[in-house]
C-alpha cells in the first residue's frame, strides 16, 4: 500500500498509482505564495492588495482562490449591497466560512435594524449565537409581536455575560415588566454559584433600585476574602443584597474549608427563610461530596427541599457511590434529568446497582446496549455480562479506491492544501462540513486518507465518529512505535498505557500546546520539562527541545514511571497525577480501599475525571491493537488502596 502521498497542493488532479489522486506540485508553491501574501494583506486591511491576489489566483484556477472572496466580503460587509451579499452566500453555500459571513451580516443587518432583511436570513442560521439571537428578539418586539420580550427570557436566565447588544433586549424587557427584581435575583444567584463575581455585579443595575456604590464595593470584598466577611458579620442577612452575599461567601468558605462553612452556617441561618436555608444546605452538600466528606449525605439530607441541579444531583450520587449506597443511588438517579440518566456513566451505576439488589434482568437491560459503545463504562458493561454480550461489531478497512474517492472531492482538497499551508483550524473546518453526511464506510475511508496524510487527530476523530462498522486501528493507531519503543521499555511502562495517554494527551499532534503551555505529544509542562532534564542528565536541554517528538517522549515517558512509583504502582492514580499533579490523587483515595471503577467516578475534577476514563479505556483497545497481554479493564484500574485517613482534601483540590 502507498502510505505517503505527495504532499502539495492538489490544483489538478490526476489518478496516480494504485489509483490514488496525486498532485502537480509545479505551480504549488507560487499560488500558496501569493495565497500567503493574500492572508497578510486582509490581516492589514489592505483591501486593495487583497483583490488584485483574488484576480491572479482566480485566473490560476487556485483551488483556495475562494478564500479571497471571503476576506473581501469581511472587510466591506458594513458597507455591501444585501444583494451582493445575498449572492456570495448562494455562490460559497457549500464552504464553511458561509456560515461566519451570515453570522457577521445578521449582526450587521441587527445594527441597522434592517428587520426585513434580517428575518429573510435569519432561518438559514445554522449555528445559535447569542448576539444574533437577541437581535431576533429585539426585531419581533419591534415588528409589534406581542411575545417577543416574553420568550426571550432564556437569553437572561445564564450566568455568563452575554453580548453588548443584549443589553438593548435587557433594557426593552425591563421596560415592559418582563424582567423584574425577582429575575434579577435570579439570575443573581446563577451567576455567583458560577463564581462569576463581575457578571453578578453588572446584573445588580437591572434592579428597580440599583446597589449603591458602597454596596457594590461588598461584590468584591466578598469574592476577595469570604471568611474574613463571615466572622466580622460585614454582610447583613436584613437586606437581599446581603443575604445572597452571605450565602455566595458561604459557599466560597465550604469549597476548602467544609467544617469551618458548617459552623458560619449553624450562627447565622435563622437570619433566612426556609427556602433560603434549603438552598443552603444544597450548596454545602455539593461542596462536602466534591471533598468527599461523609457528612455529604447527610447535608443532602437537610436539603430535602431544595431544588437540585443537575451537579448537584451527579454528586449526591456519587457521595452515595463512595459508600455503596445503591438504594440511595437508585432514587438519585431517577431524580436527574432524563439527559443525565441517558449519560453512560449513569447508566453503568443504575445497572450496577441493581445488579447489586439481585436484579439482573434488569441491569442486563441497561448492560447490553451500553456494552456496544466503545468507551469507558461501554466496556465496564461488557465485562459484568461476560458470555451474555454478542458478537463484536465488523472491523473495515477502506479500500484504495475507496479512500481516492474521497481525496477527489472538492471540500477535502481545500482542507489537504490547508493542511499544507499550517492552517489547520480552517483546513479542520473545511473536513468537518465535507464528511458531515458520510456514511461508516466513507468516514473511514476519510481517516484512512487523513492518517496516510499524517494527520493523527482528523484520522482518529473521522474514525470515533462511525455507528455500525469500525477500524479500530484508526481509532487507535500506533505512530512513532519504533521511536518510543526504549524509552517505553526503559522505563518498564506499559505500552498501551503510553499510547492510550498520548492519544488522550495530544492525538499525536507533536506541536500540540494546551492552555495552560503543557506541550508536545505527551503534554509535557515547561517547569516539568526542565525538572526532568535535569534529572536525567540531558545537559544540551532548552525550551526549544520539548516541541521535539523524540525529546518529548523521552521526558514525558520518565515523568509517567515517575508518577507510577510516586503512586505505589497505582495505574489508575499514576494517570490522574499525570494530568492534576502528584498530591491530589492520594487525597481522593478514600479511608478503605476502594473500586478503581468508583475512584475513577468520583474524582472531583471534571477535566481528570475525563482525562482518566479515557486514557484507561484507550488503553484497554490499544492492549489489542497491539498484541500485548490482556487485561479486563477492571483488573487494569484495580483497587484503591485505603489511607486510612490519613489523607485530606487540601485547599488546592478546589476545583475552579
Amino acid at each position: 500500500m502507498l502510505e505517503i502521498l505527495v504532499r502539495r497542493c492538489v490544483t489538478v488532479p490526476l489518478i496516480g498509482i494504485l489509483g490514488l489522486v496525486v498532485s502537480v506540485p509545479a505551480s504549488a508553491s507560487v499560488e500558496q505564495d501569493t495565497f500567503n501574501a493574500a492572508r497578510a494583506a486582509y490581516k492589514s486591511r489592505d483591501e486593495r492588495s487583497l483583490t488584485i491576489y483574488a484576480e491572479r489566483l482566480q485566473v490560476q484556477g487556485y483551488i483556495l482562490a475562494p478564500y479571497l472572496d471571503y476576506w473581501r466580503m469581511l472587510l466591506r460587509l458594513e458597507k455591501a449591497d444585501p444583494a451582493e451579499v445575498q449572492e456570495f452566500l448562494a455562490r460559497y453555500a457549500d464552504y464553511p466560512f458561509a456560515a461566519r459571513v451570515r453570522t457577521e451580516w445578521l449582526k450587521v443587518l441587527g445594527r441597522q435594524q434592517a428587520w426585513s432583511l434580517f428575518f429573510a436570513e435569519f432561518p438559514k442560521l445554522e449555528k445559535d449565537d447569542a448576539a444574533v439571537s437577541c437581535y431576533a428578539a429585539l426585531g419581533r418586539f419591534a415588528q409589534g409581536e406581542a411575545d417577543a420580550l416574553e420568550n426571550a427570557k432564556a437569553l437572561w436566565r445564564v450566568a455568563a455575560d452575554q453580548p453588548a447588544n443584549c443589553d438593548k433586549l435587557f433594557s426593552a424587557m425591563q421596560d415592559n415588566g418582563v424582567i423584574a427584581d425577582a429575575d434579577v435575583w435570579v439570575r443573581m444567584r446563577m451567576a455567583l454559584q458560577a463564581n462569576r463575581i463581575s457578571v453578578a455585579r453588572a446584573i445588580s443595575r437591572y434592579l428597580a433600585v440599583p446597589p449603591d456604590a458602597a454596596q457594590l464595593k461588598l461584590y468584591d470584598r466578598v469574592y476577595d476574602n469570604p471568611q474574613r466577611m463571615l466572622e466580622k458579620g460585614m454582610l447583613s442577612s436584613k437586606t437581599r443584597l446581603g443575604r445572597e452575599l452571605s450565602l455566595y461567601a458561604l459557599e466560597r468558605v465550604a469549597r476548602n474549608q467544609p467544617a469551618l462553612a458548617l459552623e458560619f452556617w449553624n450562627k447565622m441561618r435563622d437570619g433566612f427563610s426556609q427556602e433560603n436555608q434549603a438552598y443552603a444546605w444544597g450548596r454545602l452538600a455539593y461542596q462536602a461530596a466534591r471533598r468527599h466528606d461523609p457528612q455529604a449525605l447527610e447535608l443532602y439530607g437537610r436539603a430535602e427541599n431544595a431544588v437540585l441541579d443537575a451537579e448537584q444531583l451527579a454528586w449526591k450520587a456519587r457521595a452515595a457511590l463512595r459508600v455503596k449506597d445503591w438504594d440511595t443511588l437508585l432514587a438519585v438517579i431517577a431524580d436527574m434529568p432524563q439527559d443525565e440518566q441517558n449519560d453512560a456513566a449513569w447508566r453503568y451505576w443504575k445497572a450496577r446497582a441493581l445488579k447489586e439488589n439481585n436484579n439482573i434482568a434488569a441491569a442486563n437491560a441497561l448492560f447490553i446496549p451500553l456494552s456496544k459503545e466503545h468507551s469507558f463504562y461501554g466496556i465496564l458493561a461488557e465485562e459484568e455480562l461476560g458470555d451474555v454480550v454478542g458478537a463484536p461489531p465488523p472491523t473495515y478497512r477502506a479500500s484504495d479506491a475507496e479512500v481516492a474517492a474521497i481525496q477527489r472531492l472538492p471540500g477535502i482538497q481545500r482542507a489537504l492544501e490547508l493542511l499544507q499551508l499550517d492552517l489547520r483550524w480552517e483546513a479542520k473546518a473545511e473536513w468537518l462540513l465535507a464528511t458531515r453526511d458520510f456514511d461508516d464506510k466513507q468516514l473511514l475511508a476519510a481517516a484512512e486518507l487523513a492518517f496516510r496524510q499524517e494527520w493523527y487527530d482528523v484520522a482518529i476523530n473521522t474514525a470515533d465518529k462511525t455507528a455500525l462498522t469500525h477500524d479500530l486501528a484508526l481509532r487507535y493507531p500506533t505512530p512513532y512505535r519504533d521511536m518510543m519503543d526504549s524509552y517505553v521499555r526503559d522505563n518498564q511502562l506499559d505500552e498501551a498505557w503510553v499510547y492510550g495517554l498520548i492519544r488522550q494527551e495530544s492525538r499525536f499532534v507533536s506541536f500540540a500546546r494546551s492552555g495552560v503551555g503543557a506541550s508536545g505529544l505527551m503534554q509535557v509542562m515547561p517547569a516539568t520539562a526542565r525538572w526532568i532534564a535535569k534529572r536525567i542528565g540531558l545537559s544540551d536541554y532548552h525550551p526549544g527541545l520539548i516541541h521535539r517528538a523524540e525529546t518529548n517522549v523521552q521526558l514525558g515517558t520518565y515523568y509517567l514511571r515517575h508518577m507510577l512509583d510516586v503512586m505505589n504502582g497505582q495505574v489508575l492514580m499514576a494517570t490522574a497525577a499525570y494530568n492534576a499533579g502528584p498530591s491530589r490523587p492520594k487525597r481522593w483515595a478514600g479511608e478503605k480501599p476502594m473500586e478503581g471503577a468508583i475512584y475513577a467516578e468520583t474524582i472531583p475534577f471534571t477535566e481528570t475525571r475525563d482525562y482518566v476514563q479515557k486514557v484507561m479505556s484507550n488503553a484497554h483497545f490499544y492492549a489489542h491493537r497491539l498484541g500485548l497481554r490482556l487485561l479486563t479493564l477492571k483488573q487494569r484500574i484495580g483497587q484503591v488502596a485505603g489511607t486510612g485517613g490519613g489523607e485530606k482534601l487540601a485547599a488546592e483540590d478546589a476545583e475552579p
